[in-house]
């Protein structure tokens, strides 16, 4: 069989990412690279082995040789391009956010109905290793049913800067970058019920503190410490039709001890943690347990992940797996992700 071809629109920092995994797939050529700043392009061509460069992404689409497409660009474009992507005969896996507003997202469903096409959003998390392991026990009933969950991703210091603290181009801040995550993850594992309501609160109040001496984060190839209008934290509560709840926090900056990440779901029957490190909560002979499963590696696998994830994207395109985050739950995501900015703008509970 001929490796399918597939490109890749946005060279910036996560499409290397993309360009590992679909190097390190054996039915894969990397085909052509697409970025509006072509000496960047053609340094990922030459380190992936692509043959082909661009600046505009319409000339890339106009390609028939080409299979599939990652679009890693700035979170504005992401609907744009996914459904020239999807009109052209292209599967899609668009990184997250699916987009920018539910308009949009609702307008790139209906891409995928028309075009036929597949589309993936880029909900990496759902794809590593630790999280299927933690399906498998919940699908299992070892958690019973999953009332209640609470994430917090909180940076003390970590405003990337340039396109990520422009509202224009992203679209928010840590709560549509890094949130989006915690959110989704969360509601997957709980078996993605339907939201009812939303209640938030969003502040920039600390800017991107810039000033900060000794220590170090990642900042945006565009990092510009003047420009910044998005927010520096959000915290949400989410309730969900079925009584469940979601309680969650992000931020980009906060005068924190450290940086946290940790995630945990609670049932009728038993509880669990995904970060810092699996583990599963139950009861046994009027006893409590802490079970900790046997994994290679107890927290989030950045690159393995990835890996899982195009490799699932390819065995999607090709028919013989079915897509672990479809376009559908883009816009249900979407959906929560507008609600909590809505909400926190009204200073008010919304309904969704």
């Amino acid at each position: 069989m001929s490796k399918l071809k597939v490109a890749v629109i946005g060279a910036g920092s996560i499409s290397d990412c993309h360009l590992q995994a679909y190097a390190d797939n054996p039915d894969v050529e990397i085909y052509a690279i697409c970025d509006l700043n072509e000496e960047r392009a053609r340094e990922m061509a030459k380190k992936y082995g692509a043959s082909r460069v661009f600046t505009d992404y319409r000339d890339l689409l106009a390609m028939p040789e080409i299979d599939s497409v990652s679009i890693c660009t700035w979170n504005n474009s992401h609907a744009e391009i996914s459904i020239a992507a999807l009109d052209a005969g292209k599967n899609v896996l668009c990184e997250k956010p699916l987009c920018q507003t539910v308009e949009e997202a609702l307008a790139v469903e209906q891409a995928v109905k028309r075009s036929g096409k597949l589309l993936q959003v880029g909900f990496v998390r759902r794809y590593s290793d630790n999280a299927q392991i933690l399906k498998q026990f919940i699908e299992a009933g070892e958690l019973g049913d999953i009332y209640y969950a609470k994430a917090s991703c909180l940076r003390r210091l970590g405003n990337p800067g340039g396109w990520f603290s422009d509202r224009e181009r992203s679209g928010g801040g840590p709560l549509i970058d890094i949130g989006v995550h915690i959110i989704d993850i969360c509601w997957y594992l709980m078996g993605k019920p339907k939201v009812k309501s939303v209640s938030a609160n969003v502040s920039n109040i600390l800017g991107n503190r810039a000033h900060i001496r000794n220590l170090s984060f990642y900042k945006a190839a565009d990092y510009d410490a003047s420009k910044n209008n998005v927010e520096d934290m959000a915290n949400a509560m989410i309730r969900f039709e079925n009584g469940a709840s979601l309680l969650i926090d992000v931020s980009f900056t906060l005068h924190a001890k450290s940086d946290e990440m940790s995630i945990k779901l609670y049932g009728d029957k038993g509880g669990a943690e995904l970060e810092p490190e699996i583990m599963v909560i139950g009861e046994k002979f009027n006893t409590i347990l802490n079970m900790t499963p046997q994994v290679d590696s107890k927290s989030f696998d950045f690159m393995g992940s990835f890996r899982n994830e195009i490799n699932h994207f390819i065995d999607s395109t090709q028919g013989r797996k079915e897509t672990l985050s479809p376009v559908e739950d883009g816009v249900e995501i979407m959906k929560i992700l507008c609600g909590i900015y809505e909400s926190a703008r009204q200073g008010r509970e919304i309904e969704l």
